[in-house]
């Protein structure tokens, strides 16, 4: 399938495309499974970006070996216990990992849990043991695929191009593109989606659609007595969605293979491993995993069959979330953004204004306004690499299709310099690791051995305290940026069934911080929440830098906000 002219697509996101070099143009893939020889908007716009070429100390412009000294020399003045190793998702490349091998052998902190997918992750890990996705093939052969709170469309363009045609339900606050195409909308509260699982699990009973091996065999009736202990009329007030939906969405599914496409907004909360797990747990129930058709899909570990090639032991961890960059003489930043992408913005900027910052990346971001040393990275392009997809089985491959920009380097070739300075033991062979990682053929680790099934629950729900005046906060995907990258958008999105005017000016207030922004309405958004897609530059300074109560993970949506005028 892959020859010297396919190039990887690094970006965070589920698809994974794969391009090639034909005439001088880049253009999808046509042999790749998902990619189907159509690039993704975020993927064309990555191809349009303005990357590093220079060097900088101090904000003047060097040569690229005159910041490397710079580096060096003041690493060699520092306890390596006081500084920070800080790896982003920018470029998702397995190649990527070579500097943690470096850090690890100098001795920084590093960083645990995740920005991201973690609690969700450990919730899925702790029903099925791993957190591996069935093959995509089990999708494509599901009649009914649930989406739940994912915005399908957007977030995996390719993997929806080959399931369009199917009988979609979606569940979420927000009525995204996929939720107007779906047979069936269950527009949920926030946060109360471990509800819906529980009544989903009552309903399933009463409709005998029970596994029943795992129910001889498991503790399945725990969590069908869980999902028991409160009345069907209560769980309708909670989470919004009328029972008679939920006869529907049996009508719906009953008799046919499903799939769950689980997104990441379940669990950006404090709680987020147990609502994950809950879910999971329904799927389990109903008997979704270990079927030829049909399973629930999350945010797998691609990585899960492969040997760890750039594993190491670091003496000490920080959870990734509550990382304090002040208390470092030192913090290197690679390919990420965290003064936009990172919770509680004002203490992100406090914290680096404190410390020396090393930036390593390919692009210049608003964090670099606060880097020391600037050292450009040689763009996706320019280099080999493997990206592993978190959404199905098929890994994209790049060779280096152009010269690399002037004054930039490899993440590998930074790696062996460095290692070198110091008189670190060799690395592994690039070589021999990137065809490793090419080569390896795909082994389906998916099967569960033992379910174990959520029996205890509690969650401090927000529509317990939250006052008249308050707004639950989403976080969304956008078709034209990814994260902090690319275009911007950084109005405020509330419902037209509000007290404010569209294009108010208002401040946006929680208990971590405020910003001001400009309403736009959208009637797509349920009442009572406010919407800020990814990457908005104010929406961190509202957000909770604080860890989820087991995975170390970021809750960005655990606050209530309040919004006055301007």
């Amino acid at each position: 399938m892959n020859s010297n002219n396919t190039i990887a697509c690094p970006l965070d996101c589920f698809d994974a495309c794969e391009a090639v070099l034909a005439e001088g143009k880049i253009k999808g893939n046509k042999n790749h499974p998902t990619t189907k020889s159509k690039l993704c908007v975020n993927f064309a716009n990555l191809l349009k970006e303005d990357f590093l070429e220079d060097a900088y100390i101090n904000e003047q412009k060097v040569g690229l070996n005159e910041a490397l000294e710079e580096f060096s020399k003041k690493l060699k003045e520092l306890n390596p216990l006081n500084t920070l190793y800080y790896k982003g998702s920018g470029n998702l490349g397995v190649m990527q990992a070579y500097p943690k091998l470096f850090f690890a052998q100098y001795g920084s902190v590093f960083t645990k849990g995740s920005l991201c997918e973690g609690a969700g992750d450990e919730g899925i890990v702790q029903g099925r043991g791993k957190c591996v996705n069935p093959p995509l093939e089990r999708l494509l052969a599901s009649d009914v695929i649930i989406v739940w709170g994912r915005n399908y469309t957007l977030t995996s363009p390719h993997m929806y191009s080959l399931t369009k045609d199917k009988i979609f339900i979606t569940v979420d606050p927000v009525s995204t593109p996929i939720a107007k195409k779906s047979e069936l909308h269950l527009q949920i509260n926030p946060k109360t989606d471990y509800e819906l699982a529980l009544l989903l699990t009552r309903f399933a009973y009463m409709e005998h659609m029970e596994d029943e091996e795992l129910f001889k065999t498991s503790n399945a009736k725990e969590f069908l007595e869980l999902a028991k202990s409160r009345t069907l009329i209560s769980y309708e007030e909670t989470t919004g969605v009328a029972l008679q939906d939920i006869t529907k969405f049996f009508e719906i599914i009953k008799g046919k293979s499903v799939s769950i496409l689980l997104g990441i907004g379940v669990q950006k909360y404090f709680e987020g491993v147990n609502i994950t797990r809950a879910i999971d747990s329904f799927a389990a129930f109903i008997g979704l995993h270990n079927k030829q058709k049909g399973g629930l899909w999350y945010l797998g570990d691609s990585a899960y069959s492969y040997e760890a090639k750039f594993k190491v032991d670091v003496e000490k961890k920080v959870s990734l979330p509550e990382v304090d960059f002040s208390k470092y003489d030192l913090v290197f930043i690679q390919g990420a953004n965290p003064v936009v992408s990172a919770p509680n913005t004002k203490r992100v900027i406090e914290g680096l204004k404190k410390s020396f910052v090393v930036f390593f990346g390919t692009t210049y971001n608003e964090t670099c306004s606060y880097a020391d040393i600037i050292i450009p990275a040689s763009n996706f392009k320019s280099k080999k690499d493997v990206r592993l997809s978190y959404g199905h089985q098929y890994k994209a491959i790049s060779y280096a299709v152009e010269k690399k920009q002037k004054n930039s380097l490899s993440e590998y070739e930074f790696s062996l310099y460095m290692s070198k300075k110091f008189g670190f033991k060799a690395l592994p062979k690039f070589e021999e690791t990137f065809d490793y990682y090419a080569k390896k053929e795909f082994v389906d680790e998916s099967k569960v051995e033992k379910f174990n099934f959520l029996e205890e629950l509690e969650v401090e729900n927000f529509y317990t305290k939250k006052e008249k005046n308050e707004y639950y906060l989403l976080f969304r995907k956008r078709k034209n940026n990814l994260n902090s990258q690319f275009k911007e958008d950084n109005y405020l999105y509330i419902n037209p069934d509000c007290n404010f005017n569209e294009g108010d000016s208002v401040i946006a207030k929680s208990s971590f911080g405020e910003a001001s922004f400009i309403l736009k309405f959208d009637e797509d958004i349920k009442k009572e929440c406010i919407v800020l897609f990814a990457g908005n530059k104010k929406a961190n300074y509202l957000t909770n830098h604080q860890s989820d109560e087991q995975a170390f993970s970021a809750m960005f949506q655990e606050v209530l906000i309040k919004l006055d005028l301007q």
